[in-house]
């Protein structure tokens, strides 16, 4: 399992890890295909340890994944997923050509080496973990149609949710959550938490919450007055 955080762990706005974003990329160098990268990774991991029992051999995962960098993070999540034995299946919102950008990358990779991935209206079987990486922080107002969709379908399952960043549905701010939402069983969140995973609806959607290091410099949390000293010398997943 995963060491719980020892430090004070300051959360953030929506508006906050938008800066995070572009700081990274535009001023330290970091890009957006090493964020997802991590994210993916950190997700992989919490799936093995925490719901497939650390044997990922012939055990079934469905992965929901959105257009935008949650999902590119999902495809992240899938690839490794696979590779460490998984069966895998990605159900996407959308068809390949309205992937742009780094997730169309990682979709391609999927592709090459043969992992499932789906759209429209059919329907995955069940699986032992559901992986949702369907919208994140960028969620405006109620999900909708195929998102809509697959949150509904998730929520039905048997198997446990694994939520990328925060539930698909909760605003990340606020912590409002929209009709539809995920209902979680745990959330690895990215960077640092977002403020709405404590506040309002979050707690009752995100389950157990994770915190996974993406490479942010501490210097970066510097420069915008965030109060984050570092936070992962016990290991680069935390449970908080």
């Amino acid at each position: 399992m995963f060491p719980r955080a020892s430090v004070a762990i300051p959360p953030v706005t929506a508006a906050q890890m938008r800066e995070v974003d572009r700081l990274m990329v535009e001023v330290y160098s970091i890009a957006l295909l090493q964020m997802m990268e991590h994210a993916g990774r950190a997700v992989a991991r919490v799936a093995r340890e925490c719901f497939l029992d650390g044997d990922l051999r012939e055990r079934r995962v469905v992965v929901l994944a959105g257009t935008g960098g949650n999902g590119g993070g999902g495809f992240v999540a899938a690839r490794h997923l696979h590779n460490a034995g998984a069966d895998i299946e990605v159900w996407a919102t959308r068809t390949d050509d309205a992937y742009v950008g780094v997730p169309a990358h990682q979709l391609a990779i999927l592709r090459t080496i043969g992992v499932a991935v789906t759209s429209g209206d059919a329907v995955p079987a069940p699986a032992a973990l559901v992986v949702d990486a369907l919208v994140g922080y960028s969620l405006d107002g109620a999900p909708r149609g195929a998102t809509a969709e697959r949150i509904q379908w998730a929520n039905g399952q048997p198997a446990p949710v694994l939520s990328l960043d925060l539930p698909s549905g909760l605003d990340a701010t606020t912590g409002e959550a929209f009709d539809p939402h995920i209902r979680a069983a745990a959330t690895v969140t990215l960077a640092l938490p977002k403020t709405g995973l404590g506040r309002g609806d979050g707690p009752d959607a995100t389950g157990t919450v994770y915190l996974a290091d993406i490479s942010v410099p501490p210097k970066l949390y510097d420069r915008m007055g965030v109060p984050a000293e570092p936070l992962f010398g016990a290991g680069d997943i935390l449970r908080i």
